[in-house]
């Protein structure tokens, strides 16, 4: 089950975030849910239409359950099967 204290460990796809912290202040709100994640780029699905936004150069905000959870994307700028850790 995904909780804010693990959420680094789990999929993103199908997640509700926000940038709230940016070196691009256009994108900072930026809001919607996330459709699709490589290891550098998350595909967000906002209300004007689908951004490919990089991971690295933002901070993320993330609600699950009416919690809140602030991450740095730098730390999970990695493919998403090895963030999980899965093993081939």
């Amino acid at each position: 089950m995904i909780t804010v204290d693990n959420i680094t460990s789990h999929e993103f796809i199908g997640l509700h975030t926000e940038i709230i912290q940016s070196s691009n202040p256009q994108i900072i709100g930026l809001n919607g849910s996330i459709i699709d994640e490589t290891k550098s780029m998350f595909r967000i699905n906002t209300k004007n239409g689908t951004k490919s936004i990089a991971k690295s150069k933002n901070s993320w905000r993330f609600s699950i359950k009416g919690k809140d959870r602030v991450i740095d994307g730098s730390k999970i700028a990695k493919r998403p099967f090895d963030r999980i850790g899965g093993k081939a």
